[in-house]
């Protein structure tokens, strides 16, 4: 069992710790908190056999007083009775029983102040082991506290780790298809038909210009034959 002081120590300074500057400074916020987790049940089971232990030292000292206390009532309540009984013996004319009475007085006296004396002596102890008691206690409900909300903030922090998995994988889904990406296969596609369809458009044009031009060719052709024609008539004209 630890020292009760150093436990109340520890339960001072964890109950005091400010958690959010602890998190803020963590590299690992999620590792921070299960340690903080680790420490916080330990330090709780260790203040729970402290206040435990207190509590059991706090009630003997708490019975060792009453019983003083007691015992101081009682030796006063035989002192008076033996003093009385000296009194009505003196009073009677009888002085040496009233002096034995007076005596038993005196001892039971003596005995009454011997209990006083052990009842103020632990006294302070009661004080101080009262005093333990009650900051052990309220450093044990405060830890309690901020284990609860640890355990909340852990439970949190999965969940939001969860939730950035889940989106980062949605993420990974949709570049892999490349939905909104211009280079993506559905672009490629769309160029590649665009591509064919110029293509297509350009051998038309290309299959015009052949034609004109064979048209071009025939008429010039015609031409040419033509003038010939009309110079053999120029040459022959009786023919």
């Amino acid at each position: 069992m630890a020292d009760k002081q150093t436990v109340l120590g520890r339960i001072t300074q964890l109950a005091k710790a400010n958690i959010n500057s602890l998190l803020d400074r963590a590299e690992d916020p999620g590792k921070m908190i299960d340690q903080l987790i680790r420490d916080y049940t330990n330090s709780i089971a260790e203040a729970q056999d402290a206040v435990a232990q207190t509590i059991g030292n706090l009630r003997l000292a708490e019975q060792d007083h009453a019983a003083d206390v007691a015992a101081a009532a009682d030796w006063g309540r035989k002192a008076l009775a033996a003093s009385s009984r000296a009194d009505e013996l003196r009073a009677a004319g009888n002085p040496a029983d009233a002096d034995k009475f007076d005596n038993l007085a005196k001892v039971a006296i003596g005995k009454q102040i011997t209990a006083e004396q052990e009842a103020t002596a632990v006294e302070p102890m009661v004080a101080s082991q009262t005093e333990v008691v009650e900051k052990l206690k309220s450093g044990l409900d405060a830890m309690k506290d901020k284990l609860v909300d640890l355990k909340t903030r852990r439970d949190a922090l999965v969940a939001r780790q969860k939730s950035a998995e889940a989106q980062s994988k949605v993420q990974g889904a949709l570049s892999a298809t490349h939905v909104l990406d211009p280079t993506s296969e559905l672009s490629r596609f769309e160029d590649k038909v665009r591509r064919e369809e110029a293509k297509a458009a350009g051998q038309a044009e290309v299959a015009a210009s052949s034609l004109d031009a064979q048209f071009e060719e025939l008429e010039a052709s015609s031409a040419a034959v033509e003038v010939e024609a009309r110079l053999a008539a120029l040459k022959n004209p009786g023919a």
